[in-house]
């Protein structure tokens, strides 16, 4: 299926060629969408932790970043995270749009967590949920295999409700 692209989603960034410069580019959205004015979540605020590596906020290379191979600690540019960096901030704001599913989801541990995608257009975000409202950010990615995607439907159908 092909979906045309909401009018509130903003353009993908140009990742090509590939230079430093790209990198500080993307900062900068980061630090406009998620540092300068915080994101809220249907009217929670969205935090993250204030961790830097490499001079730049932890989360921010989860952003943009992959772990490759998984779980080895190296972590690579990911183009196809990177160029829908744009995008989180504006999946936030519209989550009740009807491109969007969000929900809640209880894991194994007892952790809620809290699922933002773009279905058609493979682009995940997740947070952390508190008590008091609150969402932390984790991750947010682009969508490579089915089996994600089948796994994410079926977090969709086993969600909280109420």
């Amino acid at each position: 299926m092909t979906a045309q692209s909401p009018v509130w989603l903003p353009a993908m960034f140009p990742m090509s060629p590939w230079s430093e410069a790209v990198m500080e580019s993307l900062y900068a959205i980061f630090l406009r969408d998620f540092v300068h004015t915080p994101a809220r979540y249907l009217g929670h605020e969205v935090w993250f932790f204030p961790e830097k590596e490499r001079g730049k906020e932890l989360i921010f290379w989860h952003l943009v970043e992959r772990e490759d191979p998984p779980y080895s600690g190296n972590r690579l540019p990911d183009f196809r995270r990177s160029e829908r960096l744009p995008w989180a901030r504006a999946m936030l704001d519209n989550a009740r749009e009807p491109e969007v599913l969000a929900w809640d989801y209880e894991e194994g541990d007892g952790d809620i967590r809290t699922y933002v995608w773009l279905q058609y257009f493979d682009y995940l975000i997740v947070m952390k949920r508190y008590k008091d409202g609150r969402r932390r950010l984790i991750t947010a990615h682009w969508l490579e295999y089915d089996s994600k995607r089948r796994n994410l439907l079926k977090k969709f159908q086993k969600r909280i409700t109420g």
